[in-house]
């Protein structure tokens, strides 16, 4: 029986061999000089031990499409696939920390994905490094973290789940072990306790306002934004009349939410509002000495951030300004309710969630009330209209 055009086609190939039946489908059409004509290519399906088994593959094709090259696909290619999807749904920070684990990769890049197995991913896990290229051990190589470890095993977790829905694979051997323990264990120890900022420091800050980008900090204390969210604040999410900020990301919770400006902070907001306006930026934070644009970004700021912290000989990172707001808000009996949707955290309670409706006016009363009972006032007032008279 004649197979439909474009169906494929059966044949027996010449010799002794195990499998003779060679199916195979049209790979489109190619011009023969020596022919003067349009010639068919095509593309091997498999090779089958009889006819009938081949004419099945066939028909299993044809009803279902698959892609033939899906078995060539490497790891550097599925992760460039997955993503170009993947990227569109998470949070930038989210997308870094992937990042960072694929750059410990390196020994499964050129791997097939169909030819990885459980030992590959391990090894990858234990002995993977990078090469620093900056920094006092620029040059040196530096091997996986327990948490970068911990990211490498959700990213190939991911991975995988992606190349078996694509048919890349058949079997997640990501998801077919589990993280040793003594990793976890390792990842746990080496958590660092988040420590807010004392009133002292607090002060020192203040006192040496001057310098870089302190006053990025300081406005990060007074309002708990995250370290990204901080970052690309725009100047038309600021508005100074009603002295409100609006902005987040990371979830619904956090997204398009309103935080007060303190008043201790508005002169900080408004200097660099002004600033932005005549550099004609749309952002709120600028770096004119920035050789990467004038813009801020979360790497930008943590290493801004880093030399104000050198500079007054502390020791502490970004999240830990939102994690003094947070300190501040809960010791001071902030309404529980109006702390959460000032930071972004999800509010558990149904009722609450759903039914209740904060104004402005009272995020603002107890934000000022609690910040203004906690952190020192000592020579703020004065230090302000010094500055910006």
């Amino acid at each position: 029986m004649k197979l439909p055009n474009g169906y494929g086609s059966v044949h027996k190939l010449k010799g002794k061999r195990r499998k003779p039946w060679r199916a195979r489908i049209t790979d489109g059409f190619v011009y023969d000089l020596v022919e003067d004509k349009q010639v068919q290519k095509y593309k091997t399906l498999g090779y089958y031990e009889t006819k009938q088994k081949a004419l099945q593959a066939l028909a299993a094709y044809n009803e279902n499409p698959y892609d033939l090259d899906a078995d060539k696909i490497t790891f550097a290619e599925c992760y460039e696939k997955w993503t170009e999807e993947y990227f569109k749904k998470i949070t930038p920070a989210a997308i870094r920390t992937v990042k960072a684990a694929y750059k410990y990769c390196s020994s499964l890049y050129n791997m097939r994905m169909k030819d990885i197995r459980v030992y590959h991913l391990s090894g990858c896990m234990d002995d993977g490094y990078i090469i620093q290229d900056k920094g006092k051990d620029k040059g040196k190589k530096r091997m996986a973290s327990a948490g970068t470890k911990s990211r490498m095993k959700s990213m190939f977790n991911l991975m995988f789940d992606y190349a078996m829905a694509h048919e890349v694979v058949f079997t997640n051997y990501a998801r077919n072990y589990k993280i040793d323990a003594e990793i976890l264990e390792e990842k746990e120890k080496n958590k660092r306790l988040k420590i807010p900022f004392s009133n002292e420091e607090i002060d020192i800050l203040w006192d040496n306002i001057e310098f870089g980008f302190t006053d990025m900090v300081l406005i990060q204390i007074y309002s708990g934004w995250r370290p990204q969210e901080l970052a690309i604040l725009q100047v038309a999410d600021i508005d100074l009349e009603k002295g409100i900020m609006s902005g987040g990301l990371k979830s619904d919770a956090g997204r398009n939410r309103i935080v007060p400006i303190h008043p201790l902070i508005e002169p900080l907001i408004r200097k660099r509002y002004d600033e932005a306006m005549k550099l004609h930026s749309e952002y709120l934070f600028n770096d004119e000495t920035s050789q990467t644009g004038m813009e801020m970004t979360y790497d930008k700021y943590r290493g801004r951030f880093n030399k104000v912290m050198e500079r007054n000989k502390m020791t502490h990172t970004p999240h830990e300004c939102r994690h003094t707001f947070i300190t501040i808000g809960k010791s001071n009996k902030m309404d529980q309710y109006i702390l959460k949707l000032i930071v972004g955290h999800e509010i558990d309670d149904v009722t609450e969630k759903f039914y209740t409706h904060r104004t402005i006016e009272q995020l603002r009363n107890e934000m000022n009330a609690c910040i203004t009972k906690h952190i020192s006032m000592k020579n703020k007032d004065l230090f302000i209209d010094d500055m910006y008279d």
